[in-house]
């Protein structure tokens, strides 16, 4: 079985580079082996069915409790800030870069 990762990265300000940022890493971790979870992926869900923040995150939220790991990509934002928080309480690693990530999982 594919480790799932978790992308942690911003999405305020421009939404639609928010998006994409994670849609290239997404491509970059499956070429890795990993399985990587999307959640700014429900940007379109959001454009379709509007629903409040506190939502979103929540989904979000119990998503990142089934990965096995966060990538945290670079950028302010509160929510991947509030995600990063989430997974260290938890005891799931975060990491802010593709080779200390794949390096700590090939040993596993």
């Amino acid at each position: 079985m594919k480790n799932r990762i978790y992308i942690a990265s911003p999405y305020t300000g421009n939404k639609e580079v928010g998006v994409q940022r994670q849609l290239s890493m997404t491509d970059k971790l499956m070429n890795l082996g990993f399985a990587p979870f999307v959640p700014l992926l429900t940007h379109y869900q959001d454009l379709v069915h509007p629903r409040p923040y506190d939502d979103w995150m929540e989904l979000d939220e119990t998503w990142l409790l089934a990965c096995h790991g966060v990538l945290r990509l670079d950028g302010e934002s509160e929510g991947a800030d509030r995600e990063v928080a989430l997974a260290k309480e938890r005891g799931i690693p975060v990491f802010y870069d593709t080779k200390s990530l794949f390096d700590h999982f090939k040993t596993k």
